[in-house]
């Protein structure tokens, strides 16, 4: 699985994944771009990309903006498509802007792959979320796709750009259905951006943890360099039979379970309130996924259990805490 010596573009990379990844491949010596127009409210840090900010190329650019990244797609050997929107809450309020983010960008940039740089390795960050509300548990890559709020459609409709191109040959992607991710350089300041995001800054300012509704709802939560990792392994695995696999974390744990864990390491209790206005017309209730197709396929299975994964995440943060959530960020 070396990167060494291999160019590769990373779209989104200011962002929660891709500047994992892009500090990952720079320091396994891979030649790293990164595209990413920083567009307010999706998590883009330059802070993300400090330890390994020389070794890097950055373009400020739309990914559908060619006349800026032309020649940084020239030579690429494998695209980690990371860019997007992923604010359910944000996405029925503004269903037009995510809709440009997450699928006309998308759109673009894929054709003018094809184009510049015609079957090229891509690996796309899709959501579980397209799934909707779950017929069954643990959900694999055959449950219906129904998803309940725009993101979804919108991120299903740019998946399905990729397994297009892929079937007549103009690119070779893998679509990669993330569930609940967390780690470090999550976008903190962010509240839209899920319920760990939430959890998270929470126990870094000292706070009460907030459970919508009963906390019973489960999620499987992934840790990033989890995902780091499926992610670089895919990169390297040309023409895979099936090109959509879900990706989630080893065991399903209640919101407050998770709240109490990370109540725990803040010094802070758990408390539960009704959902807000909005908030409960696109909760789809517990999800948990079922790892057994990826397994077989790229031979990954998440590492990182929860406990130990919120200690490495709020020992990073503490560390930054003024580039995530500056002394003044009001309670």
């Amino acid at each position: 699985m070396s990167y060494s010596g291999k160019r590769v573009l990373v779209t989104g990379g200011l962002g929660f994944i891709g500047s994992n990844l892009a500090v990952r491949l720079a320091r396994d010596g891979a030649i790293v771009t990164v595209v990413d127009s920083a567009v307010p409210g999706c998590g883009a840090n330059e802070f993300n990309l400090a330890p390994v900010r020389s070794q890097i190329t950055w373009i400020n650019s739309a990914i559908g903006d060619l006349d800026r990244h032309r020649t940084a797609i020239e030579g690429t050997g494998i695209v980690f498509n990371m860019a997007g929107e992923i604010s359910h809450i944000n996405s029925m309020r503004d269903p037009v802007r995510d809709l440009e983010l997450n699928t006309a960008e998308q759109l673009r940039f894929l054709l003018a792959l094809r184009q510049i740089c015609p079957g090229v390795r891509v690996i796309y960050a899709s959501t579980r979320q397209v799934y909707g509300v779950p017929q069954y548990l643990p959900i694999n890559e055959i449950h219906p796709v129904n998803p309940i709020d725009f993101n979804g459609i919108h991120k299903h409709a740019a998946a399905s750009y990729h397994r297009l191109l892929t079937a007549n040959g103009e690119i070779d992607a893998t679509i990669l259905r993330l569930t609940n991710i967390y780690g470090p350089r999550m976008a903190l300041n962010i509240p839209e951006q899920g319920v760990l995001g939430h959890f998270f800054r929470r126990a870094l300012l000292g706070e009460d943890m907030e459970i919508f509704g009963d906390g019973r709802q489960f999620r499987d939560p992934v840790y990033i360099d989890d995902i780091v990792e499926v992610c670089l392994i895919a990169g390297t695995r040309s023409r895979l039979p099936s090109n959509t696999m879900n990706a989630g974390g080893i065991e399903a744990l209640s919101l407050a379970a998770m709240a109490e864990i990370l109540a725990n390491e803040g010094g802070s209790r758990v408390r539960y309130r009704p959902f807000p206005e909005g908030h409960k017309a696109i909760d789809i209730g517990s999800f948990s996924t079922d790892n057994s197709f990826i397994r077989e396929q790229l031979g990954w299975q998440p590492k990182v259990s929860f406990s130990d994964g919120a200690h490495r995440t709020l020992a990073y943060f503490r560390e930054h805490r003024e580039h995530y959530l500056p002394r003044t960020t009001s309670r």
